[in-house]
């Protein structure tokens, strides 16, 4: 496992692609976290990288993403692209021989995933994957109650994501995550890639898993209604319905046990449920202000703490990647 010790000092991070999802969401997460420095950002357009670095008080920014890979100053590389572009910059950076983080999914299919993996595996470079629920309090919740047995043996899971089309859809306003060529599984992708690696983390790798898939609404090439089933190598079952051409918002994770059953949502401000023939239990944890905020903590033990291994990494993530394509047919 690559290691930095903390002779090394902080860890110099530059991140390529700073738009919507580093503004808030992770981007800050890297200044907050002891040990890190966000010294770098990339973006196409050189007056966006530049009025970001002005805004987060970042020293360099670039509009070559090979300037910022080989800056000697930038220790590891965030990729924040949407997931068409994963591969072509995972490579360069593993070339570079620097950890790296990727935005989910991991890259466009599952066997870009794979390059990527095994790029950063042949020389024990450290790789993540920013499925960021895995370290949230929320869901970590969720997992001891699973891991001491609160329903019993587990049986089944079955999640339901519905939304209705955005305004930008109905308007066909180009979005990466409704193009076929960007995001094959359109939010799909983007969204139920988080409760399918949450499903791994919880209850180890699956077996096999199959679905369909339809556009219904032909507002984008994407598809807008998927539905899955899988089963884990220990037997349990999981099925998923995932409509975004719903008439209304739901999102409900259902995992039933023998002795109960635990409630929760993926996205939605809701609280936990615990329900057994003791009685029903309800928790409301928030998520930290900067979501990745934890994820990105865990990093920071991965690479300079020995012993310690952050719980999504390329590893699980191709995992993950390979859920999904079974669902969308791929594989």
């Amino acid at each position: 496992m690559q290691t930095f010790t903390k002779d090394f000092g902080s860890i110099r991070w530059g991140i390529i692609g700073c738009g919507n999802v580093t503004e808030h969401k992770s981007g800050p997460a890297y200044q907050q976290t002891e040990g890190f420095e966000l010294v770098a950002v990339m973006r196409r357009n050189l007056d966006k990288a530049r009025d970001y670095a002005k805004r987060h008080n970042v020293p360099k920014f670039f509009d070559e993403a090979d300037a910022l890979i080989n800056c000697s100053e930038v220790d590891a590389v965030y990729i924040a692209t949407p997931p068409d572009s994963h591969m072509e910059y995972a490579l360069r950076v593993a070339k570079a021989r620097k950890p790296c983080c990727i935005e989910k999914p991991m890259a466009l299919n599952h066997n870009e995933s794979l390059q990527i993996y095994n790029a950063f595996e042949k020389d024990k470079i450290s790789l993540f994957i920013a499925y960021y629920r895995r370290t949230l309090p929320k869901f970590l919740k969720v997992k001891e109650w699973l891991d001491f047995g609160k329903i019993g043996q587990v049986e089944h899971i079955d999640w339901v994501l519905q939304k209705p089309p955005s305004t930008a859809d109905l308007a066909q306003i180009p979005n990466w995550r409704t193009d076929l060529k960007v995001a094959p599984g359109g939010y799909f992708d983007d969204l139920a890639s988080h409760g399918l690696d949450l499903f791994h983390f919880f209850f180890g790798e699956v077996r096999t898993a199959s679905g369909s898939s339809k556009n219904i609404q032909n507002l984008y090439t994407a598809p807008d209604v998927i539905t899955g089933s899988w089963e884990h190598h220990s037997g349990l079952t999981g099925s998923g319905n995932w409509n975004f051409a719903g008439q209304s918002h739901k999102d409900q994770v259902v995992i039933k046990g023998s002795e109960g059953e635990i409630i929760f949502s993926v996205f939605q401000d809701a609280p936990l449920v615990l329900e057994t023939n003791k009685g029903k239990q309800l928790i409301n944890i928030d998520h930290p202000e900067h979501i990745q905020l934890w994820h990105v903590k865990a990093m920071q033990q991965h690479l300079m703490k020995s012993g310690f291994k952050h719980p999504s990494t390329g590893q699980t993530a191709l995992h993950t990647s390979w859920i999904m394509d079974k669902i969308l047919g791929k594989i």
